[in-house]
């Protein structure tokens, strides 16, 4: 507590006195550009690894980035992303997971969680879709490589997650709101950002010679593979969270980017839907 004090002290005598406009301009209310949803994780603070001003992220957090669907929980998450979308006009999401996540690493061993640690246990279970996805398709990884994988479909899922709740449903319907998928390298500083057309993480900087939206389940403007965040192929075909490439045969049928894992009609529906 003795070092917090101290940071206060430096707080208010230094950063807040050579800011004092921009903290007067904020005691008048907010207007953050950016939602982001990310791990309650203390090695992640998402205004350093962006620079972002203060005030210009409106934060999520909680173990694991997890969202659950809308209606399937009653916690603070559905009224959060509701406010941010609804009363502050926010165009851009920003789902962020990170490497080394222990969230994720409890997910893949739920069941020994359960009598130690049961509400842990009872949060991580929002997050089945991405666990069964990985026992299903990912049986030939383990160690890290399996950690890496599980991060990343995760963001994944919890991008299809928002896209229940109404507000934000509707939003993406009008073209008033673009979503993005990041994960955060703790060893390296590094941030990759999910591309559904090649289906991989890649640097947010190579998307920027793109217009608007930057992200989008159904992306028209093309942008060049990057084999940034590859493994190797599983047999499986599924939805790529971590660049492994599609195969055409056993993809339901359904040839729209980003929807391979649904069946056709679904996929149909979802893809006319967000128009």
């Amino acid at each position: 507590m003795k070092k917090l004090i101290e940071g206060l002290q430096k707080f208010q005598t230094g950063y807040f006195s050579s800011h004092r406009e921009l903290f007067e301009e904020l005691s008048h209310g907010q207007h953050p550009r950016i939602l982001f949803i990310t791990c309650s994780d203390s090695r992640i603070d998402p205004n350093l690894i962006t620079q972002a001003q203060v005030g210009e992220l409106f934060v999520i957090r909680n173990a694991g980035n997890i969202i659950p669907p809308f209606g399937a929980a009653n916690g603070g998450e559905g009224a959060a992303i509701e406010y941010a979308i609804s009363a502050l006009n926010i165009e851009q999401v920003i789902v962020c997971g990170h490497s080394h996540c222990g969230a994720m690493k409890g997910l893949l061993k739920l069941s020994s969680l359960e009598e130690k640690m049961p509400l842990v246990y009872n949060w991580l279970k929002h997050a089945e879709a991405t666990r069964q996805l990985i026992k299903d398709n990912y049986s030939n990884l383990e160690g890290e490589e399996l950690l890496e994988v599980t991060v990343a479909e995760n963001v994944l899922t919890q991008l299809e997650n928002l896209q229940t709740y109404p507000v934000i449903r509707s939003r993406l319907h009008q073209g008033n709101l673009t979503l993005h998928g990041w994960i955060y390298r703790l060893e390296s500083g590094e941030v990759l950002e999910y591309d559904p057309l090649s289906h991989d993480f890649v640097p947010p900087q190579s998307r920027l010679l793109y217009p608007e939206p930057e992200y989008n389940f159904h992306p028209t403007c093309p942008v060049p593979a990057s084999s940034v965040f590859k493994v190797s192929t599983v047999s499986t075909p599924t939805r790529n969270g971590k660049g492994i490439k599609e195969t055409n045969n056993g993809n339901n049928g359904s040839s729209l980017p980003g929807y391979e894992h649904f069946p056709p009609e679904q996929a149909q529906r979802i893809y006319r839907g967000s128009h």
